[in-house]
């Protein structure tokens, strides 16, 4: 058997021990950026309380690091479809690492700012490159359910985040936000040494013309799952595809699920920060302070375990497009429950519906985003839908601070309005990529 195709090829090589060792990688700094993006709710008080400034004050430094993930996100992500997977992996955890345990030494709050935007930078330039890069190693079949089960790490680096942050709270003589993002940091430094072990991309190395190596990679894949070295790949799959500018995500028949995709990431976003960082500040003003407790929180990242086992089990049963819009209708749906009832039981209960059905949501657009666009740009385009993200987590707050004022009931409207919305951009896009072999 000779002149197979790439999927072909990988599906030869086998799904096995390779790709846990991938997920392994992934997975461990994936929870580490989960720690970086949630530490600051958790140390805002500590930072407040060592540089002499209020809560809100303290909190410019989760912004800060938005801005980095934006930038991150964007120019890392086109790098990476540039110059390829394996050095943009190794650039963006060594920048997340370095400057996240920078930030934990940061002698004034002027250097924190500065600290968390360059720690921002590697963050978000982790998401466009592991997610592109992981659904290069799967076959089609396979594909949807491990890009879910990488993003499923977001909820350990979420219940270890809210451990650390207890566990500081209780020792004596230490600044709590210090430990909190070293802690955050560490893994990312274990990650970066994992990361120089691993090969680059056989599809990436395929569509620059680089056949002999690409096999070589595919050689390497079938070793370690203990299989038979695949056939030779076709010389037609070799063609080298060239860089195309970051322009053509909006050209021909991409133009419309890239205008629509960017939009949906956008809305998702705004509506998660929205409601997990919003809401339970707003109702904890009210007399459900268990709402910031840090064991509620970890009860809240235990529930969005079972939102990524369903959401994994749909994408490649029901497919991308009907999961990715059942879990935002539920997410919308679980918004107007907090109206329902103001009892803590209620609103607990709510808030764990929501989790489990926005984080169901992440799971299968993360799974879906990268199917959507070529070789050529799919790190590109991952890099679009972490800067949206990030511009969505940035802008929601002032954008529907107008809504918020008129009252609680409102805000839970708009922000089901948001989830309905994007569903229906979902439904709108043209494309079912299960099954579908990457372009």
């Amino acid at each position: 058997m000779t002149g197979l195709s790439f999927d072909t090829a990988l599906r030869v090589a086998g799904v096995g021990a390779f790709q846990r060792r991938l997920l392994g990688v992934f997975g461990l700094v994936w929870a580490a950026d989960a720690m970086q993006v949630l530490s600051v709710g958790f140390a805002a008080a500590s930072i407040a309380a060592s540089f002499g400034l209020s809560v809100p004050q303290a909190l410019q430094s989760g912004t800060a690091l938005f801005l980095g993930m934006l930038v991150g996100a964007s120019v890392l992500g086109r790098l990476a479809d540039r110059f390829g997977r394996r050095p943009i992996l190794i650039a963006g955890v060594l920048i997340d690492a370095v400057f996240g345990i920078a930030s934990a030494f940061a002698p004034d709050f002027g250097w924190l700012l500065a600290l968390r935007f360059l720690t921002g930078i590697g963050v978000g330039g982790t998401l466009p490159v592991d997610y592109a890069m992981m659904a290069e190693f799967l076959p089609a079949e396979r594909r949807g359910r491990w890009l879910v089960m990488l993003e499923g790490s977001w909820s350990i680096g979420t219940v270890l985040v809210a451990l650390v942050a207890l566990a500081a709270a209780h020792v004596e003589g230490v600044e709590a936000w210090r430990v909190i993002f070293l802690a955050a940091a560490l893994p990312g430094l274990v990650g970066l040494g994992l990361r120089f072990g691993l090969p680059e991309s056989p599809l990436y190395l395929l569509r620059r013309g680089r056949r002999d190596e690409a096999q070589a990679v595919l050689d390497r894949v079938a070793r370690i799952n203990g299989r038979l070295a695949p056939p030779s790949l076709a010389p037609s799959e070799a063609a080298d595809q060239g860089r195309p500018p970051f322009s053509a995500l909006f050209k021909g028949e991409l133009r419309r699920r890239s205008l629509l995709l960017l939009l949906v990431w956008f809305l998702v976003s705004a509506s998660y920060y929205g409601v997990f960082v919003w809401l339970p500040v707003k109702l904890a003003g009210t007399g459900l302070g268990f709402l910031r407790s840090h064991l509620f929180l970890v009860a809240v990242a235990l529930a969005q375990i079972p939102g990524y086992a369903l959401a994994a089990y749909g994408i490649e049963t029901w497919g991308r497009r009907p999961t990715l819009i059942g879990f935002l209708l539920l997410s919308a749906a679980g918004c107007l429950l907090y109206g329902l009832g103001s009892s803590a039981g209620f609103v607990a209960a709510a808030t764990l519906m929501m989790s489990f059905a926005l984080l169901g949501t992440w799971g299968a657009l993360y799974a879906y985003t990268p199917e959507l666009f070529p070789t050529g740009l799919r790190s590109t385009g991952m890099g679009g839908a972490g800067a949206m993200a990030r511009l969505g987590a940035l802008l929601a707050p002032s954008a529907l601070a107008p809504v918020m004022a008129i009252g609680f009931g409102a805000a839970l409207a708009a922000f089901a309005a948001l989830l309905v919305l994007a569903a229906v951009l979902v439904f709108a896009v043209d494309v079912e990529t299960r099954r579908v072999a990457l372009a």
